[in-house]
């Protein structure tokens, strides 16, 4: 999948729970895309991730950093 694409729909995953504050919300991220999104997409983020990961909200940056933690 396209990586801008992933970091779209990471984002607005991000800003659903953007209210219950940054650590809340990274969890919330990291628990959504550990529970909805197909294991390869959550590869492509993490690697992209790991590159830079450029447009990744800061709350979801950190949602994605613990995804890619065993």
């Amino acid at each position: 999948m396209d990586s801008a694409r992933l970091v779209y729909m990471a984002n607005q995953i991000g800003k659903f729970f953007r209210a219950q504050g940054p650590a809340a919300t990274a969890a919330g991220v990291e628990d959504h895309l550990r529970r909805f999104w197909d294991p390869r997409m959550r590869g492509e983020i993490v690697d992209f991730a790991r590159g830079g990961g450029e447009g990744l909200d800061p709350p979801v940056r950190a949602a994605v950093e613990r995804l890619a933690e065993p």
